[in-house]
């Protein structure tokens, strides 16, 4: 599917306003389809297929691999079944694999998320990516562009030492390397920083004007130290993007049901005095909140940027986003719906998310925000791919 297909795809129905500029300011920093190069790549941890989705119109999925079996039906959904496999990545043998020019993983946050215990790298969940770059070792031919992306926590924790770890094996499999942020909330209405780690195989030929002297907007306080004394480091560069076109109100699916007034008046009481004072000042239509435990009591913590908070998991209620509505001079309450997880992601209105309420929520929040994706497609890797 081109950009062409996915724009035309894009239908905000139950906006009660025209977003169709906005829509086509999101999209219009993402590249056109190209059909005359057909450049092959392999996606590990695929989960629901916003990755996939982001690359095709540059490069062509040759395979694609995740363990999990909802997100296996999201991803064939949306992709068919040809390229995926579902297993485990310890199971993978990299000889059975075709040649590509670039491998993806967006290998598990668990261990790394600042939020949580912090395991590391070598956890068993964040420690999946060995197992990515082992099957790279048995490749007859390894890819000459890797990516592996996570959270910021790769980077940030203990002085990036964790990012150091990653970034050495890489470099003794012979890569040049850099990582750097890209936030979605340059694209869309929701703040979702994710590292990018894009490593290049000393073989392959660098265009010059990828590279910088020192640190840009895309390098944070956490990755220009992480990379302090690094052999083998790059810094890369892009054109920095414009300012976003759409905000919160423009992706609310205005016609979708609240809570009933007894369930919804039991939720804003658990909104802070302070917050309930901004939100009937704020005039705002739609605000965002997630709930949280402060000094040992359960609250609903609202933000008014316009903007939602980084999509989760639905591991628990807490782990769900509120919306506060307007409406008829008060305010109703209800969870994000799944086609707004999707809309905050940048997937196109047509993807579709088969399953029940939690499975969708799941894929989505466990998910790469298509515009960043697309964003770094153009910018590095198709110079990248031409380039080779």
């Amino acid at each position: 599917m081109g950009w062409s297909d996915i724009l035309s795809a894009i239908n905000f129905n139950h906006c009660d306003h025209d977003v169709s500029s906005n829509a086509t300011k999101l999209f219009s920093a993402l590249p056109e389809a190209a059909e005359s190069v057909n450049l092959g790549f392999l996606e590990f941890f695929a989960g629901s297929g916003l990755v996939g989705t982001a690359l095709a119109p540059r490069f062509n999925l040759l395979w694609a691999n995740d363990i999990c079996p909802k997100k296996a039906d999201v991803f064939r959904a949306n992709h068919g079944s040809g390229t995926f496999h579902l297993a485990s990545i310890a199971s993978i043998n990299g000889r059975e694999l075709p040649t590509a020019f670039l491998s993806w993983a967006s290998f598990p946050c668990q261990d790394l998320s600042l939020a949580g215990k912090s395991a590391g790298i070598h956890a068993s969940r964040s420690g999946l990516v060995w197992e990515w770059l082992r099957v790279m070792n048995e490749m007859p031919a390894r890819p000459p562009v890797l990516v592996a992306e996570n959270v910021v926590g790769l980077v940030a924790w203990n002085s990036g030492s964790q990012y150091r770890q990653l970034h050495g094996a890489m470099a003794e499999r012979g890569y040049r390397v850099g990582a750097f942020v890209l936030d979605a909330i340059r694209w869309l209405p929701q703040s979702r920083p994710r590292i990018f780690v894009v490593a290049v195989h000393k073989t392959a030929p660098l265009p010059s004007e990828l590279l910088d002297r020192g640190p840009n907007w895309l390098h944070s306080k956490a990755v220009t130290k992480a990379a302090q004394g690094l052999d083998d480091w790059l810094w890369w560069k892009m054109p920095e993007p414009g300012p976003r076109g759409l905000s919160l109100s423009d992706i609310v699916d205005w016609n979708a049901p609240c809570l009933d007034e007894a369930t919804a008046k039991k939720t804003l009481a658990l909104v802070p005095e302070e917050h309930m004072r901004r939100l009937q000042k704020s005039g705002l239509k739609a605000v965002p909140g997630y709930k949280r435990t402060r000094n040992g009591r359960q609250v609903l913590e609202l933000r008014f940027d316009g903007v939602a908070g980084c999509l989760r998991t639905p591991q628990g209620g807490s782990s769900r986003q509120f919306l506060a509505i307007r409406r008829g001079g008060g305010w109703q309450v209800r969870l994000l719906t799944v086609k707004e997880t999707a809309r905050l992601m940048g997937a196109p209105e047509t993807y579709r998310l088969p399953g029940k309420y939690n499975d969708g929520y799941k894929a989505m929040g466990d998910a790469v925000a298509v515009p960043a994706v697309a964003y770094l497609a153009e910018h590095i890797l198709w110079k990248l791919a031409t380039a080779i």
